[in-house]
């Protein structure tokens, strides 16, 4: 089974490989995805890391509250989006 892992508090400056090297000693990493802000196209700060599931939790206890790039990460499981309101469209 694979999980989905939130990391969130990214310095704007770090890129994806940067994250897949910091989870790579725990296994595979399926994906690494960040999240880009929908108007600007500029990433948000945030992203999310596909690991099978021991992988994952292990990674989640080692590398919460790790610094990178002078931050502290918040790293926790990723939990299901909740369905957003639809948009009225104005004509």
């Amino acid at each position: 089974m694979m999980k989905s892992i939130y990391v969130g508090n990214i310095p704007f400056r770090a890129t994806e490989d940067e994250v897949r090297e910091m989870f790579d000693p725990f296994g595979d990493v399926h994906e690494v995805k960040f999240v880009m802000d929908r108007e600007t196209g500029r990433f948000r700060g945030f992203g999310f890391v596909r690991m099978d599931d021991a992988a994952a939790l292990e990674a989640i206890e080692a590398l919460d509250g790790k610094q990178l790039g002078g931050r502290a990460l918040r790293i926790n499981e990723a939990r299901e989006r909740s369905p957003r309101p639809q948009r009225q469209q104005s004509y």
